[in-house]
């Protein structure tokens, strides 16, 4: 099935939509219905009745692609290399010198800082993206902790706490018959069961 053009295409992706959308126009005008429109195209019929309706009002063009649709980014390009260049530069150079690592949260408020423009976690972690990095999460560790404590609990109580794992044995998966091998015949009500053969 194929949609209405949208929602993070390739140029590709959009030019091949629009060749559909397109040859709906062309059978609108030999006079096809929506309903064969949309058989021929494989598209859905709200698809080819909302196509024909546009196509009745404007035609042919108002089913050609629009461009890509969605919210344009709030950094210019030129901002952008800017933002990929302080990225290379390090979270240390910019006041997070407690780890290596570029978040969500750090990468937003640096475009706060040196942009004025407020951009939030998940857009701050797409734009990463976009540039070619990565958000990374810092490891937290307690500052209390021994790692030699660690380790030697580890080797010495780990194998006497844990537990043995369930043992293999031959079931079913069935939770409303959980004993019914494959094999058995069903018995009917106040028949006595057959003894197992030898």
């Amino acid at each position: 099935m194929r949609y209405a053009d949208g929602g993070g295409l390739t140029v590709k992706g959009r030019q091949r939509r629009e060749a559909v959308r397109l040859e709906a126009a062309g059978l609108f005008a030999e006079g096809v219905t929506p309903p064969e429109v949309a058989r021929q195209l494989r598209v859905s019929s709200k698809s080819a009745y909302q196509w024909q309706q546009a196509w009745r009002e404007s035609g042919a063009a108002a089913l050609a692609s629009r461009g890509p649709v969605g919210q344009r980014c709030k950094l210019s390009a030129r901002c952008q290399e800017k933002l990929a260049g302080y990225l290379e530069e390090g979270p240390a150079a910019h006041g997070w010198d407690q780890d290596q690592v570029w978040t969500g949260a750090r990468v937003a408020t640096l475009i706060g800082r040196k942009f004025h423009v407020s951009y939030s976690v998940s857009g701050a972690t797409r734009l990463m993206h976009r540039l070619g990095f990565t958000p990374q999460v810092p490891a937290r560790r307690a500052a209390e902790r021994d790692e030699q404590a660690v380790a030697a609990w580890k080797e010495a109580t780990w194998e006497q706490v844990k537990q043995p794992g369930r043992p293999a044995r031959a079931g079913s998966a069935s939770r409303t018959r959980p004993g019914s091998p494959a094999g058995r015949r069903p018995v009917a009500p106040g028949v006595a069961a057959e003894p197992p053969r030898s």
